[in-house]
């Protein structure tokens, strides 16, 4: 055992580079949008080199100021959020953020959300100018009024396609996993120019103060995330990727270990985002990376590409 042990520690590092459709990326751990902040944030207390790249928080065309307090609850595994995508507006982001990119160890994708297709597409032209190298398209915040653009294929299609007319950069279609079969929303969106998908974003979920007798969010429903959302995840990517082999996908959804980026890699994911596990630990991405690699090591996997859509 312990010559095996030694073995393994003198292995060289196997190749963590993927890619995501056209998007070239050295590790396939991605840092998901509403839990890093702009990005430029995490940099302060975290070593942005462990990701392939970052997705900054969802922006509108105008200022949102989301939903009143309570916004944020702990539930069981995870955690509801009821935030409403607060933001300053394209304008001020771009102001105020765009600048920074450029500064940063990591390739940043911007996230669009708006009220109607015009919106989303506005937005999309002000985080190109910005310099995110890539756009992924919020069809899926579960704590906005009126019925969500990814639970309706004709409505998801008619927003990709008005982003997919405003910029020349990669876009992505961030899709929810409250829908009972995600394949044809997913086909609406490639047909209507998405480079990639991003399965999932949060779960509708809801909470109650015992004491109070009181909902534990403002909105009463929110998103729910952390471990337990993780086999609604999986199934979704491989469901997916049976349907739409080609079709690259960011696989996302409960990821709080190294052995749950393998997880979502066999499923069918070319890459894999972490989200709420940074709220906990900011510095969680050179944990997840650092296991990964062992896995891989123990496991003499030598590349990404060797897990990628191995499924059996």
């Amino acid at each position: 055992m312990r010559h095996q042990t030694s073995d393994i520690r003198h292995q060289t590092n196997p190749d963590l580079a993927t890619a995501v459709g056209l998007l070239r990326l050295r590790s396939p751990l991605i840092a998901a949008s509403g839990t890093v902040g702009s990005v430029v944030e995490l940099a302060g207390v975290a070593d942005l080199s462990v990701y392939g790249a970052a997705v900054a928080k969802s922006v509108s065309a105008i200022p949102w100021e989301g939903r009143p307090a309570p916004r944020l609850a702990p539930v069981g595994l995870g955690m509801l959020n009821g935030i409403g995508i607060q933001n300053p507006g394209i304008e001020a982001w771009s102001r105020e953020v765009g600048p920074r990119l450029a500064g940063l160890d990591v390739p940043v994708w911007g996230s669009t959300v708006g009220h109607d297709a015009e919106e989303f597409a506005q937005v999309a032209i002000g985080l190109e100018v910005a310099g995110v190298s890539a756009i992924e398209i919020n069809l899926s915040c579960p704590n906005l009024e009126g019925r969500m653009f990814s639970l309706d294929a004709s409505a998801a299609a008619e927003v990709t396609t008005a982003v997919r007319a405003a910029t020349t950069l990669p876009i992505g279609a961030k899709l929810s996993p409250n829908l009972v079969d995600p394949v044809p929303v997913t086909a609406a969106c490639v047909d209507a120019g998405v480079d990639f998908v991003t399965l999932t974003n949060t779960i509708w979920g809801a909470g109650i103060d015992l004491k109070e007798r009181r909902p534990l969010l403002s909105g009463v429903i929110g998103g729910y995330s952390g471990p337990a959302l993780k086999p609604i995840a999986l199934r979704f990517v491989i469901e997916v990727h049976r349907a739409l082999p080609q079709l690259p996908i960011v696989g996302c959804g409960g990821v709080v270990t190294g052995a749950d980026i393998v997880e979502f890699l066999i499923a069918g994911a070319s890459a894999v985002a972490a989200g709420t596990v940074h709220l906990a630990e900011p510095q969680a991405g050179r944990r997840l990376l650092s296991e990964l690699i062992s896995w891989m090591r123990r496991n003499r996997v030598r590349s990404i590409a060797e897990l990628v859509g191995t499924l059996r």
